[in-house]
């Protein structure tokens, strides 16, 4: 299993309890949107971002906070903070 499949694994680990939309959360995939796809509302959205940066042991600037709507979005915002540590 490649790295970007781990981490997509990971991340639904992270998203579930958070979602509203279990047919969207089946087929997650790096072009599905937190907000569109799995109605993950915007303060779960918050939960959600908190819980990745516990995983990880990353902090996210409201930047990077801001552009995570999607996953691979949130993809390569992990990857580079975990790069940076």
């Amino acid at each position: 299993m490649s790295d970007k499949n781990k981490m997509i694994e990971e991340l639904k680990e992270i998203v579930k309890p958070y979602i509203q939309d279990e047919k969207g959360f089946q087929e997650m995939h790096e072009g599905t949107d937190f907000i569109n796809d799995l109605k993950i509302n915007s303060a779960n959205l918050i939960d959600v971002i908190l819980d990745i940066e516990d995983k990880y042991d990353i902090i996210f600037d409201n930047e990077s906070m801001d552009k995570m709507l999607n996953v691979k979005a949130a993809l390569e915002i992990i990857e580079q903070k975990v790069a940076e540590k």
